[in-house]
């Protein structure tokens, strides 16, 4: 046997060895024996969906600059005084209305940003919920054991 012939040898027989490793016992500590690795209590978002909210809130209340004053046809303060600008020929006029629709823009923006968190992350809760089940059914024998980890490197395949 050759030199070349030798390495490939010993090349095939590690791969072989890796291909088929099994493991028989997961250690405990974080991620082991049953415990999960990502823990997320309702505490924890429900502070962060209640800052949402509340930011959302006061959002909507102190940054519409757009409604605030607003005359009898629904136009603010800013747009009223950005028109009576532009109809009197100051290009400042123009630039105020510009500037209403883009604020108005972007804060709507932060307000569907915050929504969607505080949404969002009661979905998420029930949604992984939902999904922990659901694996934890198809890791199971007929009769309710556990699916051992030699048949699992099935689906890996």
């Amino acid at each position: 046997m050759g030199w070349d012939e030798w390495d490939s040898a010993k090349a095939d027989v590690v791969a072989q060895r890796q291909a088929s490793m099994r493991l028989n016992q997961l250690p405990g500590g974080p991620g082991g024996g049953g415990q999960a690795d990502l823990v997320v209590n309702q505490d924890d978002l429900g502070g962060v969906g209640h800052d949402a909210f509340v930011l959302h809130s006061r959002l909507q209340k102190g940054a519409d600059i757009a409604g605030a004053g607003a005359d009898t046809e629904g136009a603010g303060s800013t747009m009223q005084a950005g028109a009576a600008l532009k109809g009197s020929n100051f290009a400042l006029g123009g630039e105020l209305e510009t500037t209403v629709s883009v604020w108005t823009s972007q804060v709507k923006g932060v307000l569907q940003a915050c929504a969607h968190i505080s949404n969002h992350l009661d979905y998420s809760k029930k949604a992984h919920a939902e999904d922990d089940a659901a694996i934890a059914a198809s890791l199971r024998n007929r009769d309710g054991s556990a699916v051992p980890v030699s048949r699992l490197t099935e689906y890996f395949k």
